[in-house]
């Protein structure tokens, strides 16, 4: 590499040159590609930042100037930027790089990122403490078109003008057109008021309007006026000057002079400002181009060609992909509602099948979940496919618009428990704390495809007005003991049912405890395991297996606050139980990224770490 190799820190790239600028951002894609081809990671919505990236390092000066990234999964050029290459290769791995933005890696970092929708907030928060602290510095937040579906967004543009701040919203929009431009006058236009000459120019023909005695100050606000109208007429009105923003483009996302100078303009604009620029998901790598979706986040994939090294098993996420759409064929009423995760989540055959009950409402769980009450009441089955992490914005919409109205909702949770390369801000280990606190729900965790089967069946078609999780990890079904018959029961036991000694898992752990099981058999310790099915609420009936229990191990992936093994514990307690109680989880703490196997030996969930912890006892 020419050039990426000198970049130790944004004030190194502006010593370059327009044409060495240009043969920059090549060498970064080619990082981009060679790098995700090998780890995975988020390909395509990077490949499309990388000249906003540079634009951005040359115009502003970080980390005096926030650069906020919404999401973060775009932030791949900008650590290559802030003297990250060196680690580069390390990005999504255990003990490297994140896959987002993380303070820990870099000051150039302000906060950790994963979901969306809440960059704008964080910048304007960030502008009024530099007003309130006598800084002039910017805050400048980089948004996608898909983040602007998300409520938290809009409610951040309504407050984004309580002070005359250095606040820059760049929309990075790489699908839809917001405020579509007409013609070759509008794009004349567009172009001209990108330039600083422009500001500047209108700035002083203000001044000098003001200054003329008596008509002066009228003259300025009948033209202000006059101007507004064309601009409506010809852009067809503008959300974001109509709350309060100065409004720049649409802009070409490739053109790094017109970039530059939409920046610069942006500097001399007094108040909020708001950038919107046109990019191309997947810019430079024909493969991602011409499929942007396949390239979101990806998996190891052959450069050369494209394809993506895959392994033949079925992940619980296509399972329930192919289930749902027979589950729609047999039950007219139901209803599929997904956040921007059509091809995640499994359900694109279900979108293809049954347009009419299919709803992808965008970067929306909590109108997704409010939405869905209104469907049960009347008449439909709502089943809301969703990752474990973004039901947590959930929370409030699942108590009252779902519980309290006695609706009915299937809440399929995809990703529950560790989640590898994501890292912290995806760990699928909370859901299980607050779903449990819901009055009127019930949570299952299957182990198997073929449980998950069966529980989409029973809860889809039961006909109860209560909240019915069905939460399973990413991947697929671990190991599996003999001649396995899944029940649709709260408990299933296995082992020596008069041994003194119990294991109780659930889900993925499951497969680790009956491999511990077996190991502990041919050391001669009996013991019992038991698998919990319905997870929550815990059944009057595991008081009955577990009263005569000398010591009880509890494995789970879940948060330690709030976990089945914390409630247990307290449920022994208050029925007197009088053996020993240990519990192993992950406590209260964010999860960096990590293989599933070292995160299950690291918080001894592996069947070997069960094995070692309960000989500690029983040797």
């Amino acid at each position: 590499m020419k050039y990426l190799d000198k970049i130790k820190s944004p004030e190194d790239l502006k010593r370059l040159s327009s044409n060495s600028l240009t043969e920059l951002a090549k060498e970064i894609r080619e990082v981009l590609i060679n790098t995700c081809s090998q780890n995975g990671g988020h390909l395509a919505s990077n490949l499309g930042v990388v000249e906003l990236s540079l634009a951005l390092h040359l115009v502003f000066n970080s980390p005096e100037d926030s650069i906020i990234w919404d999401v973060g999964h775009q932030c791949y050029t900008h650590k290559l930027l802030t003297g990250r290459l060196d680690k580069f290769n390390t990005i999504r791995q255990e003990n490297g790089l994140s896959g987002f933005t993380d303070p820990d890696e870099s000051v150039h970092d302000k906060f950790a990122a994963g979901h969306s929708g809440t960059s704008i907030a964080q910048a304007v928060g960030l502008a009024i403490a530099n007003k309130i602290n006598g800084r002039n510095n910017y805050s400048i937040a980089v948004i996608g078109d898909a983040s602007f579906t998300n409520g938290l967004a809009y409610e951040a543009l309504n407050n984004s003008n309580l002070r005359n701040t250095n606040l820059i919203v760049i929309l990075n929009d790489n699908e839809m057109s917001i405020s579509p431009n007409v013609g070759s006058f509008a794009r004349y236009l567009a172009d001209l008021r990108t330039r600083p000459e422009y500001y500047k120019a209108k700035e002083k023909l203000a001044t000098k309007m003001d200054e003329i005695p008596i008509l002066g100050s009228a003259m300025h606000k009948t033209i202000v006026k006059l101007k507004q109208s064309l601009k409506n007429s010809l852009y067809q009105s503008n959300l974001f000057e109509n709350m309060g923003f100065g409004y720049l483009g649409p802009i070409d996302g490739y053109d790094l002079n017109g970039l530059i100078n939409a920046l610069e303009s942006a500097k001399t604009i007094t108040g909020p400002v708001l950038i919107h620029i046109n990019t191309v998901k997947g810019k430079g790598y024909s493969f991602a181009e011409k499929n942007p979706s396949k390239f979101h986040g990806v998996t190891k994939f052959n450069t050369k060609n494209g394809e993506f090294y895959t392994k033949d098993e079925v992940s619980f996420s296509d399972n329930f992909g192919k289930q749902i759409v027979k589950q729609g064929k047999k039950n007219l009423d139901l209803c599929v509602i997904t956040a921007a995760m059509v091809s995640g989540t499994g359900v694109e055959q279900f979108s293809k099948e049954y347009p009419n009950r299919f709803f992808d409402v965008g970067i929306a769980e909590e109108f997704a979940v409010t939405f869905s009450s209104g469907l049960s009441e009347g008449g439909k089955v709502p089943v809301f496919v969703v990752y474990s992490t973004f039901l947590q914005r959930c929370y409030d919409q699942l108590i009252h618009d779902i519980a309290m109205q006695n609706q009915k909702l299937v809440l399929c949770v995809d990703r529950a428990g560790f989640v590898p390369g994501d890292g912290q801000s995806h760990q699928g280990i909370f859901d299980v704390g607050f779903l449990s606190t819901i009055p009127k729900t019930e949570i299952y965790s299957p182990s198997y495809l073929e449980e998950q089967d069966l529980y989409l069946d029973k809860l889809i078609n039961d006909g109860e007005k209560k909240i019915s999780v069905i939460r399973y990890p990413k991947g697929t079904e671990g190991y599996k003991p003999k001649n396995y018959i899944p029940i649709f029961e709260d408990v299933s036991v296995f082992g020596d049912k008069k041994s003194k000694i119990a294991i109780i898992s659930y889900g993925r752990v499951f497969s680790e405890s009956v491999k511990a099981l077996e190991e502990l058999e041919k050391k001669s310790i009996s013991v019992e395991l038991i698998k919990l099915n319905k997870i929550f609420p815990i059944s009057k009936n595991l008081i009955e297996i577990l009263k005569d229990k000398e010591r009880i191990y509890f494995f789970e992936e879940a948060a330690g606050s709030g976990c089945i093994s914390e409630k247990l514990g307290n449920f022994l307690l208050k029925n007197n139980f009088k053996g020993k109680y240990y519990t192993f989880n992950p406590k209260n703490e964010f999860i960096k990224q990590a293989e599933v196997k070292n995160l299950f030996d690291r918080y001894k969930l592996s069947a070997k770490k069960q094995v070692e912890e309960i000989l500690k006892n029983e040797k």
